[in-house]
């Protein structure tokens, strides 16, 4: 459904974006990750047209949005819904004259987007918020009927560019879980531009570490943890903050299909079984069981052993920073 090859931005001599190659399948919901100025809003404006690209190309649904202008390039951003970080409503209309605003631009007939505003508010669950302006509704309730009025246009893509990051804890995985069933119901793809990684163990199928506006990393989300020592494979999983001074003495250990069972009795064979859980992360991410702990053993020897029987048993270790 999109595809990105070899695409470049540069600005004045500098390179926003270098040589991004990348393919999200129908259906799919993928997130672009990485720290700010590492080109994800860039790449956002390239992909809809909004910032002509320096070299490359961007194709959606097979049909390359570089090469297109005027009428064309409008009819072809029909297929493409955006969603923000903040919702940016309009004050002076209602939620329903908010989702209508798109279609009525479009020419659509009164009557006919009056129809698909009121199908798309109960979608999102604000059927009875129709009659309501934005300052009446709370910041989820202002992030749905944005998502509503991306959706009226019936695109096959939803772009969300930091969806959820002015939201608190509750109200995200409300608008997260939104997103999900809207993907399986609709069958339309998810691209969701993020900083933050618990948006990407919930709902996301797949990510890319985008870092100064190159592609460092890029997979499902199995294949990204079945390559723990990477960068993307630690943020999934991350280890809390150390309490303390741990010297040499701890060892960092992924657990991917492995279970903390198996990593003690190892401990045990290796001769470390005063090793101890310094800290420890456990997660469920794409239906599996993952986590990261940090060991720690005094005596050098046995550290050693533990290590080397654990990497024996094909769990990856790090000594720990």
């Amino acid at each position: 459904m999109i595809e990105l090859k070899d695409l470049r931005k540069e600005f004045a001599g500098t390179t926003a974006l270098d040589g991004i190659s990348l393919s999200v399948a129908a259906g799919e919901i993928h997130g672009i990750v990485g720290r700010s100025g590492a080109g994800k809003s860039t790449l956002i404006r390239c992909l809809t047209g909004l910032e002509p690209v320096t070299a490359g190309s961007a194709l959606i649904d097979d049909i390359d949005i570089t090469q297109l202008r005027g009428a064309r390039l409008r009819e072809s951003r029909r297929t493409i819904g955006m969603v923000f970080q903040h919702a940016n409503l309009l004050d002076s209309r209602t939620a329903l004259a908010n989702v209508e605003h798109p279609l009525q631009v479009a020419g659509v007939p009164r009557a006919a987007r009056r129809a698909r505003a009121l199908e798309l508010l109960d979608l999102v669950g604000l059927s009875d918020r129709a009659g309501n302006h934005p300052a009446q509704l709370s910041g989820g309730q202002q992030q749905r009927v944005g998502i509503a009025r991306a959706l009226a246009t019936e695109p096959k893509i939803l772009l969300c560019d930091e969806p959820t990051s002015a939201l608190d804890t509750q109200t995200t995985g409300q608008i997260l879980s939104l997103i999900r069933s809207l993907r399986d119901r609709l069958g339309i793809t998810v691209l969701i531009i993020t900083h933050e990684m618990s948006v990407v163990r919930e709902i996301c199928d797949s990510a890319t570490l985008l870092e100064n506006g190159a592609v460092t990393q890029t997979g499902s989300l199995q294949q990204i943890l079945s390559s723990p020592g990477t960068p993307l494979a630690k943020d999934l999983v991350p280890l809390p903050p150390v309490t303390g001074d741990l010297g040499d003495r701890a060892l960092e250990v992924t657990l991917a299909g492995t279970s903390l069972a198996e990593v003690f009795a190892l401990a045990q064979q290796a001769g470390a079984p005063t090793a101890e859980v310094e800290s420890g992360t456990l997660e469920t991410i794409d239906g599996a069981p993952v986590g990261r702990l940090r060991l720690v053993c005094d005596d050098q020897d046995a550290r050693d052993a533990l290590s080397a029987a654990l990497r024996a048993g094909g769990i990856h270790v790090e000594e720990a920073a």
